[in-house]
Order: structure tokens, then sequence, then C-alpha cells
């Protein structure tokens, strides 16, 4: 039996919306047995609000956790219960979404857990709470003290893998290092392998420039950087570029790469998301367990309304448990 942890996110967001809607799904709830970490007066107005009716078992310590068969819910009581106003930030409720990350934390580091999924936080309220927060990814590897990770972002035909993350746009050129790019690369090969059978990956390496650079007309970034971290990679897969961005996802999109990394967040989530903005996953490389997200944020303006869509956070489930058996099988 799979064990799945699911932390609720933001309280004001629509993570313990849809949280609640997808496991409200019989045939994703009987994929694996699950426990989402949050406030339980929280999720039950999220309930009333949205009509969905749910049962699950309430405990207040990991101590009294038991994973019972597949298809049951537990929900692990974290934090005293805030006064709820969905759509605003609120370092009350940032600083709950952390409590609810270390929870679970403490169970996989207890290998209590097969796997991870992460309804949406904001990453404002966590800082007004006075955390050092830049995404759950970066979060996650520190706390696991991961050096060499990724996201990569899983949506109809493409996956597209970030060699930047949650920066501003004015600093991706200075972060972009030809080391750092190489093993991000190396991680995209690894994973296609590990995850997804592909025993030779073609991978698509985004340009950083328009048109590649134009040989050093528009940047300087492609030669220096970007075409000697693909040299450093290129026994572990067949990597191409870099090639132009406003064209390579077409060629994804066909079928003729396997993935695409991509030098910063837009960059890649842009075309993905308007191929699936509703069935985007995000799959965190380089950690030692399963952690995947809804491709979406809090949502803050709808919050509260019973207008989420869960697509993203069953698609997050379903690959979830998909990967956990797989490396439960190579075990």
């Amino acid at each position: 039996m799979l064990k799945c942890v699911i932390t609720m996110g933001d309280v004001a967001g629509i993570g313990p919306e849809v949280t609640l809607k997808a496991l409200a799904n019989k045939r994703i709830r009987q994929l694996a047995s699950f426990l989402i970490i949050g406030n339980a007066e929280v999720l039950e107005e999220t309930a009333r609000v949205c009509k969905i009716k749910l049962k699950a078992n309430k405990i207040d310590s990991i101590e009294k956790l038991n994973f019972q068969s597949s298809g049951s819910v537990s929900i692990l009581d974290v934090a005293s219960a805030p006064s709820l106003v969905f759509g605003r930030a609120n370092s009350n409720y940032g600083r709950i979404a952390v409590q609810c990350i270390e929870e679970a934390l403490r169970l996989l580091k207890l290998r209590q857990a097969d796997a991870l999924i992460t309804a949406p936080v904001s990453k404002y309220a966590i800082s007004r709470a006075g955390f050092n927060f830049c995404g759950h990814t970066e979060y996650l590897a520190r706390a696991t003290k991961t050096k060499n990770f990724a996201m990569m972002l899983i949506g109809g035909p493409l996956k597209v893998v970030l060699a930047t993350r949650h920066i501003s746009l004015e600093k991706v050129a200075c972060e972009l290092k030809t080391k750092e790019l190489s093993q991000t690369l190396a991680l995209t090969a690894k994973a296609l392998k590990k995850y997804f059978s592909i025993s030779r990956p073609k991978i698509a390496v985004c340009a950083l420039n328009p048109h590649s650079g134009e040989s050093g007309l528009l940047g300087f970034q492609e030669k220096r950087i970007i075409q000697p971290a693909i040299a450093k990679a290129r026994c572990l897969g067949q990597f191409i570029g870099p090639l132009p961005a406003d064209t390579v996802f077409h060629s994804a999109i066909k079928g003729e790469f396997d993935a695409v990394v991509a030098m910063y967040h837009d960059q890649g989530l842009i075309p993905l998301k308007m191929l699936a903005f509703n069935q985007g996953v995000n799959l965190t490389l380089g950690l030692n367990f399963i952690r995947t997200s809804p491709d979406n944020g809090t949502a803050y303006g709808i919050a509260g309304k019973n207008k989420a869509n869960p697509g993203s956070m069953i698609e997050a489930i379903k690959l979830a448990v998909k990967l956990a058996k797989k490396t439960k099988k190579g075990c």
C-alpha cells in the first residue's frame, strides 16, 4: 500500500479546496492511503463552502498516525485555528504553511511516507512570517541538504526543466553558470531514464538570448556558458542546442524532444501553461523522495468561491503515485 502526504498549502488560497476536491474523487482516493497535513477547521470550513463530503480520520500528532487501507484519508491537525479570511495573504497563514511542510519532512525522514504532494503556498505570506522562503523546491532542498536539484514541469506533451527558478529576470544572466547548468542537464537526463524509462533521452536546450545570440551579436551566454555546459553533460544524453526558445517548443510538442531545458521561469512555463493550464505538474528532481505539486498558485481571486479546478492537483497525485510505485519496484 502506498502512503501519500499532502500539505494543504496557504490557508486563504485554493490549496485546501483542490486537495479536498481531488480526494473526493473515488478513483483518485483509491490510488493510495492519504494524509492531509493542515488545519482541520480550515478544511472543514472549505468542505462546507464547496459542498464536499469526505470522510477523514482526524489526528493531532504524527505519533498517532496509522495509515489505513488504500482509499483512506486522515488529517493531521496542525496549529491553532486561524480566523479564516479567503483571498488574503497573512503572516499567520504563512506560519501554518511552514508548519505543514515541516511535519511532512518529519514523516519523510522517518520513512513513513512514499511521496509528498504540496498544495500552493504564498511566498509573500511565509516571508512575512519571518522565514527565508523563495519556494517549496528550495526549502525542501535546503532542509534535506540537497545541493543538486531542479524543477521539472510536466503538462500535455511537454516536460520542461528550469535552469533558474524564482529569481527576477534581471538576475538570470548573472545566475547562469556552466557548472550548475551542466548539473541541471545531467539531472534531466537521469530523471527521464529513471522515472520515464527513456534509455537515450533527446533533450533540447534553450538559448537565453533571441536567435541564440546571433553569434554573439545579441549576447555571449550561448557560447560562453550554455555550449560548454552541453559539452560536459553529453555522455548522459543527447542534448541539442542552444536552440531559439521561440521555435523549440513547437518541435517539442511534435515529439522531436523528450524534454526541454529552459533558462528561466517564464521561458519554460508560458508554453507549458498555454497547453496544460489545469493539468500541469511540478516534479522536483534531486530529492531523496518523490515530491510533486500542482502547477498553479494560491489563486486568491477565486479562493473560497468553489471555483478552483482540481485538475492539476489530481495530476500531481497521479504522478506521485506512479513514480512512487516505480521507485518501490526498483528497490
